[in-house]
C-alpha cells in the first residue's frame, strides 16, 4: 500500500512540474495570443491541441502548440523556430 502512495505522489508531483513548465512559454509577435490573451474557441473540445505555424521575422519558420481549456479558452503550451533561415 505504501509503495502504491508513493508512485501515486510521484505521479502527481510529475503532472504539476510538467503543468508548470507548460506556462513559461510566452506570446511572440505572431503567436496568436500575442496581443489578444483572451482568445476563445467555441467548438473545440476541452484538452485538445492544435498547431499554429508562422513566419517570423527573419525567415525562419515558427510552430506553436496551443492547448483548449475548459472555459474555452487557449493556452500556448510549446514553441520550435527551425533552424533554416
Amino acid at each position: 500500500m505504501k509503495t502504491i502512495l508513493t508512485a501515486l505522489s510521484a505521479a502527481l508531483i510529475s503532472f504539476a512540474a510538467g503543468t508548470a513548465a507548460f506556462a513559461s512559454v510566452q506570446p511572440i509577435p505572431g503567436s496568436i495570443t500575442y496581443d489578444n490573451s483572451d482568445v476563445m474557441l467555441e467548438k473545440a473540445p476541452a484538452g485538445s491541441t492544435f498547431f499554429h505555424t508562422f513566419s517570423n521575422g527573419d525567415g525562419r519558420d515558427v510552430r506553436e502548440v496551443y492547448k483548449v481549456n475548459a472555459d474555452k479558452s487557449v493556452s500556448l503550451v510549446n514553441r520550435t523556430i527551425s533552424n533554416a533561415s
